[in-house]
């Protein structure tokens, strides 16, 4: 048995009861400090991290009488986030000190920011984990942890995808829970992407209940895409790069020339989305945003959502792009006038649906955008 010290995110109960797979009533939880150390923010993640600071105290709960497969539990997923056990002493509210083993970081994996808060943490990014945690635990068992190190960026981005989708107005002609019927739900696959299956039924429109079905979907997230373009000259500018998607599809041309595009990192906007990936990929600062539509890429295969924007900006003046090294990416970029654009929509030679649908947007939109700058 194990007794363990709780100094983030893990002391909000709901969290702890999910990674555990068990209520907080079968666990022996009580308040607890640790000396001499505090809980700080991690610059650009949304979770804590612990580091020796004298004369500090690190507020948390002492989880006591933990089992192995508890502790497995555990193991598997503050793994995705890097962590490891240390031994050390906590202080109880009684006075006593109690033999505790503390989470800790690999040295120099984060840097520290702010003192963190619960309160604020549970308020602006609890649902966030609660819904990543979950598709995490869902591989307990058939993933390692160090495997799950390298998937918890894409959960939380799939994570943020689907609370966005939950907070959009219901259809008002149906009731989800009435009209939709899940039998069994299942996380099939796990990869930069994922795979989930569910046998369901829907409420058919003569009233009934439709058959039992299987139906997957592969889930990628929310992305933005935006087409810059140059309303002074004319111009637009496209992004090249190898698509894998396509080539396993059995593509001969896997080498797209799309807009730049990203997956929306948590607490980004879409908007923040499009100024970030322009200058990453293209090297364009952008001066403003056109929204063009927000929509499903294949709404009867995956649950991308995207936001589609044409990026107002200046394309004499292009610094850097070409993408991240860290993410795999080999981007080139040309500009092209609008009416190349154009003729090649007319000849059916860009294959991206995004840049077809942005590309048709501007032709109806683009004597207005011209207007603006004095063009037309």
């Amino acid at each position: 048995m194990a007794d363990l010290f709780f100094f983030g995110t893990l002391r909000h109960v709901p969290l702890l009861e999910l990674v555990m797979g068990r209520a907080a009533d079968d666990l022996n939880v009580s308040p607890a400090t640790l000396a001499d150390h505090g809980s700080f923010e991690v610059v650009e993640q949304v979770f804590p991290t612990i580091e020796h600071r004298p004369g500090q105290t690190a507020e948390g709960i002492l989880v006591r009488g933990l089992s192995d497969r508890d502790l497995d539990r555990l193991n598997f997923y503050e793994g995705g986030f890097s962590y490891t056990l240390k031994p050390l002493r906590v202080d109880l509210p009684d006075g006593t000190s109690h033999a505790a083993e503390v989470y800790f970081p690999d040295p120099g994996l984060w840097t520290a920011g702010s003192e963190w808060d619960l309160d604020a943490w549970v308020a602006d990014w609890g649902p966030l984990s609660m819904r990543a945690a979950e598709e995490a635990m869902s591989y307990y068992g058939r993933v390692t942890a160090d495997v799950m190190a390298t998937r918890m960026p894409s959960i939380r981005i799939r994570a943020a995808a689907w609370l966005a989708q939950q907070a959009q107005i219901q259809d008002p002609e149906r009731d989800l829970e009435r009209d939709v019927k899940v039998v069994s739900h299942e996380r099939s696959h796990l990869s930069f992407f994922a795979m989930e299956q569910m046998d369901l039924q829907f409420r058919r429109y003569d009233g009934g209940m439709s058959e039992v079905m299987n139906r997957s979907a592969a889930l990628i997230g929310a992305a933005t895409v935006v087409l810059p373009y140059d309303p002074l000259r004319d111009t637009v500018l496209l992004i090249e790069q190898f698509r894998a998607a396509t080539y396993i599809a059995g593509n001969q041309t896997p080498w797209m020339w799309e807009p730049v595009a990203g997956l929306i990192d948590p607490g980004e906007t879409p908007e923040d989305t499009a100024y970030r990936e322009a200058v990453e990929e293209a090297g364009v600062t952008l001066t403003a945003l056109e929204p063009v539509a927000q929509v499903f890429s294949s709404s009867g295969s995956s649950g991308e959502f995207v936001h589609i924007f044409i990026g107002l900006t200046d394309l004499s003046r292009l610094s850097g792009g070409g993408g991240l090294d860290t993410e795999g990416e080999d981007i080139r970029s040309q500009v092209i006038s609008f009416d190349a654009l154009m003729e090649g929509i007319d000849r059916q030679t860009y294959q991206d649906m995004p840049l077809v649908t942005a590309a048709l947007w501007l032709a109806r939109h683009r004597d207005r955008l011209r207007e603006g700058v004095g063009t037309a």
